[in-house]
């Protein structure tokens, strides 16, 4: 019996169960957002357009949730990088535009704390995770700008992500805070 569980585990998912849990990872992070992740589940339900059940048929637990769309944030994160150097007018307006996706994953990802505890080895995995998915990222997007001369060239991509990740924290408790515009002023003083 066990064996039956273990092999269907092991199988890739449909293609429209994939495109489901797609949809249901884009509106929690919606959801999350604009409410944060303690948001009600018929709230991720009704902007899904499913049923609570099909949450929970993907996502047993809330912490289940929460880490996935955490995952799936970080990889558009990470695949946006590249994508934006390819499409944007230059570095310096790829990294300001991807900067604005990490302003948004970090939005997101608030209250993360409060699901999986920071001593809690599930919370350190997913900490390193996204360190090594973004900071090499944020560093090749970092050192096209500096090459185009559009950047000074002695910033390290951990030090702006910080730097940016700390101008996020007032928004957890000042509904007036505005991240953003903080964040865009960071960002508009690193170009020459």
């Amino acid at each position: 019996m066990v064996k039956d569980s273990d092999e269907r585990a092991a199988r890739p998912k449909r293609a429209d169960a994939r495109r489901n849990e797609e949809n249901l990872l884009r509106a929690a992070a919606a959801v999350f957002v604009a409410s944060g992740v303690e948001a009600p589940i018929r709230d991720i339900a009704a902007e899904a357009g499913v049923g609570t059940a099909t949450i929970y048929r993907h996502f047993p637990t809330r912490a289940d949730l929460v880490i996935a769309v955490y995952r799936h944030q970080v990889e558009s994160c990470a695949e946006a990088g590249p994508a934006l150097l390819e499409s944007s007018a230059s570095p310096y307006a790829a990294l300001r535009e991807w900067i604005g996706l990490f302003v948004d994953f970090l939005v997101t990802k608030h209250g993360l704390a409060a699901v999986l505890q920071p001593d809690n080895t599930g919370f350190q995995a997913l900490h390193a995770y996204f360190l090594d998915r973004l900071v090499p990222v944020c560093t090749r997007l970092l050192d096209a700008a500096a090459a185009a001369g559009e950047i000074r060239a002695d910033l390290k991509a951990l030090e702006l992500m910080r730097g940016v990740g700390n101008l996020c924290i007032g928004a957890d408790s000042d509904p007036g805070y505005d991240a953003r515009r903080l964040v865009g002023l960071l960002v508009a003083g690193l170009g020459r």
